[in-house]
């Protein structure tokens, strides 16, 4: 779209971008990638080529090996050995898979260092070659292939219409079954019965559990509305126990619903002023967690400790889904800016750039929450002026507590 040339609320229709990275704990990525490689994939699939020598790891991160240390009641040296462990049973495990071809049921370490590799086979004739690799061989009735024919029958079952009642399946190699954990036993048989699956190859597990899709509210962080514009996350809040976050208030009108920056359901606006002031807040559902953050950007997450209105010539920086992280000045407070939609009262005049998109995203000084992006003229490469919502008359109007790294309400 044309860039403004004069004052505009910073709105932009909907455009693919990239999901955002989050920082996952290293030592659970690790152990995660080298959990798959070794149990193989349910799938019958190629096995990466394998060569006759074990590769040699590089010496683990000391973040990684801490990590580990903390989450897997590790000492420094077992987490070390541990790793070293499941390298050597990564490789040993495809090429055992290759060798064994459909006859190959899986493969899986045990131990408190992973010490021991567990490779099954259907082929009881093809144990000797197990052990010479290295590993211990166990004979079972089915194969990888076997099992992940009856998962895929689930699936298929489930891309149709999700079954309710019934939240996790899943291949065990242990058991050499299809586990299915459901809330019922008539959930999980009607879920069969239309799969049509060998039900000897299944094991019906009751849970209560009720799985649900992690992420975090992040100043900065990208959202859609109703599928038809996109806006930025100003700041995490909270109204008693319900979570959400504010934004420009042009960005949307109560009832309005939002997905997250990942195109899953969000929330929905709650309350929202303009013209008049430009503020609103979003009512988040349950898989989104308030976080006291804003996304630097490549700069690192920042932390909000509060927010204390920093005086004009403060210097202030900038977060939003389309430019990213950009800093200048406070010029002024208690500015008016009119804009096609009507005029807009009380907002702060910056030296900052933004372009469309990053409407209500964060304005923060130090750790202190100063405001909300509302509009403005220019553009990133060029420079512009941009003008800010300031927070806090947000926070009164609507009741809210703004989410801080301290855990003292700010309202």
């Amino acid at each position: 779209m044309a860039r403004p040339t004069s004052s505009s609320p910073l709105t932009l229709p909907p455009r693919p971008r990239a999901a955002r990275r989050h920082g996952a704990a290293a030592a659970a990525a690790v152990l995660a990638v080298v959990g798959l490689v070794l149990a193989g994939s349910a799938d019958p699939a190629p096995a990466a080529a394998a060569t006759g020598t074990t590769p040699r790891a590089a010496e683990p991160d000391p973040d990684l090996l801490r990590g580990m240390s903390r989450d897997l009641g590790l000492t420094t040296d077992e987490a070390r050995t541990r790793l070293a462990n499941e390298t050597k049973a990564a490789a040993t495990a495809a090429r055992l898979r290759t060798a064994l071809g459909d006859s190959f049921a899986g493969a899986r370490v045990t131990g408190r260092t992973a010490e021991r590799l567990i490779v099954a086979t259907t082929d009881a004739g093809r144990t000797a070659h197990i052990t010479r690799a290295g590993a211990t061989a166990r004979v079972v009735a089915r194969s990888l292939g076997d099992l992940g024919r009856v998962r895929k029958a689930l699936d298929r079952v489930a891309a149709r219409s999700a079954p309710k009642g019934v939240p996790v399946w899943y291949v065990d190699i242990a058991r050499n079954d299809v586990v299915l954990e459901a809330h019922n036993t008539v959930a999980a048989y009607d879920l069969l019965t239309r799969a049509g699956v060998d039900r000897d190859a299944v094991t019906v597990r009751h849970t209560t559990t009720r799985p649900r899709t992690f992420a975090d509210l992040r100043g900065g962080d990208a959202y859609y509305m109703n599928g038809r514009g996109r806006c930025s996350i100003g700041f995490s809040v909270t109204r008693g126990s319900q979570g959400g976050f504010v934004t420009a208030g042009h960005c949307g009108t109560p009832g309005t619903t939002t997905t997250g920056y990942n195109q899953q359901a969000q929330g929905s606006f709650q309350g929202s002023t303009f013209p008049g002031r430009d503020h609103a807040w979003v009512a988040t559902n349950a898989n989104w967690t308030p976080r006291p953050l804003v996304n630097g950007y490549g700069n690192g997450d920042v932390t909000v400790a509060g927010s204390t209105e920093a005086p004009v010539g403060s210097s202030v920086c900038r977060s939003g889904s389309t430019t990213g992280w950009h800093c200048g000045t406070i010029q002024q407070r208690n500015t008016s800016v009119t804009y096609p939609q009507g005029t807009v009262f009380g907002v702060a005049r910056t030296t900052v750039c933004a372009e469309p998109g990053d409407s209500g995203g964060s304005f923060i000084s130090g750790s202190q929450a100063q405001g909300m992006t509302s509009g403005g003229s220019g553009n990133c490469t060029s420079g512009g002026t941009t003008y800010f919502s300031p927070v806090n008359p947000a926070l009164q109007e609507y009741g809210l507590t703004l989410v801080t790294s301290g855990g003292s309400p700010t309202a």
